[in-house]
Formats: C-alpha cells, sequence, structure tokens
C-alpha cells in the first residue's frame, strides 16, 4: 500500500501559509510511510522530539484498480470511495527543510501522522464533486471544507500521480487541506466529519 499527498491545493490555506494567493501549476505531491496509519479512533501520541504539530483535515481518495498513465477523462474509473483524514504536519521541520531547499518528507511521514476514517462508497454520495467535510477541536469546528475549492480536483490529481508511479488498488491519496490548520496539544479531542456524518473521533496524547 502506498500513501499519497497533495499539497498546497487549497488557495486559503495556501494564503494563511505563504502570505500569497499561490496557484500551483501542477498537483504538488508527496508521500507518506505505511507506518503513518494510524486506526480510527486510537490516540495520537505526539512526538516530542518533533517540535510544534498542525492537524491538516483532508478527503481521501481509495484506489481500486492498477493504474499508470491514467487518462485524465478516465481517472474516476481509477477510484471507488472516499473518506477523511487528518495529514499531520512537524511544522516546526517542515519550515526548517523549506529554509534549506531540502524534502520535507520527514515533516510528514513520521509514524502514525495520518489518521483515517472509514471509507464511504461513492454510489452512496450525491456527487464527489462537491463533497463537505471538517473537523471539531474540543467540540469546536476549527476546519470546513468543500471539494469544489480544489485547486486540484480528484481526476486530475490521480491522472498525474500516475504519470510517475504505478497506482495499486489500496493505494490512498490525500487530497489537501482548506485553511483553519493550526497546532495540536496534549489533552485536545479531534473529530472528523464526512457529508456531515460523524466519521472518527480521537484524543491527543
Amino acid at each position: 500500500m502506498k500513501i499519497f499527498a497533495i499539497g498546497m491545493n487549497y488557495v486559503e490555506h495556501n494564503k494563511e501559509l505563504e502570505n500569497a494567493l499561490y496557484k500551483p501549476e501542477a498537483p504538488v505531491v508527496f508521500t507518506k510511510a505505511d507506518s503513518s496509519l494510524l486506526k480510527s479512533g486510537k490516540p495520537f501520541f505526539v512526538p516530542d522530539h518533533l517540535g510544534r504539530i498542525d492537524y491538516e483535515a483532508e478527503v481521501v481518495v481509495r484506489i481500486n484498480r492498477l493504474g499508470k498513465n491514467i487518462a485524465e477523462r478516465f481517472a474516476r474509473r481509477y477510484y471507488d470511495a472516499l473518506t477523511v483524514g487528518i495529514d499531520f504536519t512537524a511544522r516546526d521541520l517542515q519550515n526548517q527543510c523549506k529554509a534549506k531547499g531540502h524534502p520535507w518528507e520527514i515533516a510528514k511521514a513520521f509514524d502514525y501522522s495520518a489518521p483515517i476514517g472509514k471509507f464511504k462508497k461513492i454510489s452512496e454520495l450525491k456527487s464527489v464533486d462537491d463533497i463537505s467535510f471538517g473537523m471539531k477541536l474540543n467540540g469546536e469546528w476549527a476546519q470546513q471544507g468543500h471539494s469544489r475549492d480544489m485547486i486540484f480536483g480528484f481526476d486530475r490529481i490521480i491522472s498525474h500521480v500516475s504519470r510517475f508511479v504505478t497506482l495499486n488498488e489500496g493505494d490512498c491519496i490525500f487530497t489537501g487541506t482548506p485553511q483553519g490548520v493550526g497546532e495540536v496539544h496534549v489533552g485536545d479531542v479531534l473529530e472528523l466529519f464526512f457529508e456531515d456524518e460523524p466519521m472518527f473521533k480521537f484524543e491527543i496524547k
């Protein structure tokens, strides 16, 4: 199983991080390790040596068949389910890597940095082009987003990633986060929602 993720895919999120309405010319792709997965409901233990850890709520796509060099117009045949997850980010470490021009996977791919919910079949959804999702922090909305606001939609993302890496059944793609990211602290409780349905809830320890 491979885990891909897309950075800077919501304009307003880019503005809150970069102070500019930045739109990349192509999807910004990075990977997470398979050990990044955190089973639904399990607590997340803050790694003390990584500095500030930020939450980033995202829609996650599940690949359902082998694909390479997938044309965008056929991309919808290659995923069958969506869910919501968290792309935990070691923000201080990421900024240090960026400043030095280094890759920043170590700030994204550390153990248990990818909590993920149960998947919902696309056939159960009204439309994959306008998915609402969000995250509550200690009972209050911290992030709310819609897939319609993505710079690059699911089909474009899948087509782009498949130009470089063969996609296999079971691979997952985190598709980017909207504005509202922030730091987690011990004792926080995060609750993820997909189309207004509570998907999973877990504690920061």
